[in-house]
């Protein structure tokens, strides 16, 4: 058993709500795992905070820009295994970010990215109450009612 502590991985996640209050999520599929859908975001690069990695992970995923991702509305942590293999202990914090509905852009993805992700697809909260497929963080959808009701 490895007793080594787990790595932080730092991550913003953004609740991208469209004007009917839709969430867009992404399916990742690996190769040696289920696949599961969450929103948009990654790790924080050496240095950077949460804010700016917010509008810089959702350039990259979606090729949305915009100047701020607005507060931060939630935080959580969790002990996952990366897509790398990488057991690590994640700091993340969520933005809310509302957009007229777009076909995002995979332009700005990494390889590992282009490797496993699948599709997108904009849900209703309704919708990811029994989806088919895991669905990340799992209580996404009360941060989505949470913020429906501010």
């Amino acid at each position: 058993m490895n007793d080594a502590p787990r790595r932080v991985r730092r991550a913003a996640r953004i609740l991208l709500l469209d004007e009917h209050d839709h969430l867009l999520l992404i399916r990742f599929a690996p190769p040696t795992r289920r696949a599961f859908w969450c929103g948009v975001g990654g790790e924080c690069d050496p240095g950077e905070d949460f804010h700016a990695a917010a509008v810089r992970e959702l350039f990259e995923e979606t090729g949305l820009r915009v100047e701020s991702c607005g507060p931060e509305i939630a935080r959580r942590t969790d002990d996952f295994i990366t897509l790398e293999g990488e057991p690590v202990t994640s700091d993340e914090r969520f933005f809310r970010v509302r957009t007229a509905r777009f076909t995002p852009d995979p332009a700005g993805h990494t390889a590992l990215e282009r490797a496993l992700i699948k599709e997108f697809r904009w849900f209703a909260a309704t919708e990811l109450a029994d989806w088919h497929e895991p669905v990340f963080p799992v209580n996404i959808v009360e941060l989505m009612q949470a913020e429906a009701a501010r």
